[in-house]
This record gives C-alpha cells, sequence and structure tokens, in this order.
C-alpha cells in the first residue's frame, strides 16, 4: 500500500518539476509516460478509489491534483487510520 502511494507522490512530484504545473488528473500521469499504468490502492483492490488532493488555496501552483490517499476506510494495524497515509 505504502509502496504505491509513494509511487504516485513520486510520478506527481516529477510532473511538476518537469511540467511547472500539478496534473489535471491521475490520468494525466500514464498520458504523459510518468507511469505505465496507475497502480492500484492495494487496499480496496481498485484504481478507481484513489482520493486526489489539491494544491492549497494559498499555493500559486496551477492543476488539480497536489496528493494522493487511499479512499480506504479503517485503520492499520498500527492504529493509523489509512485515508492519512
Amino acid at each position: 500500500m505504502k509502496q504505491n502511494l509513494a509511487t504516485l507522490r513520486d510520478a506527481i512530484d516529477k510532473f511538476y518539476g518537469d511540467q511547472g504545473k500539478y496534473p489535471d488528473a491521475l490520468g494525466e500521469l500514464i498520458a504523459k509516460r510518468y507511469l505505465r499504468t496507475l497502480p492500484q490502492d492495494s487496499l480496496t483492490h481498485s484504481v478507481e478509489t484513489w482520493v486526489t488532493l489539491t494544491p492549497p488555496a494559498d499555493a500559486s501552483a496551477r492543476g488539480q491534483v497536489y496528493d494522493v490517499k487511499s479512499g480506504a476506510t479503517g485503520s492499520a494495524a498500527d492504529g493509523t487510520v489509512y485515508a492519512e497515509w
């Protein structure tokens, strides 16, 4: 799970570094070849449940996908909530 989050976040950061803006959707990471495919949320076993976060309101960044989180409910064995990873 955390590996897939790290992969997505790394691709978002590289996209921003190259393009000067954040992607407008996760699919743009594939279209521009930052990822071959969208990794599954290993908790929900789906690529459709990722929750995207927009840049902070006070940021001058353009684009819609600043960060990504799991759409899974529940908590990990260590007590942390999946949606907060």
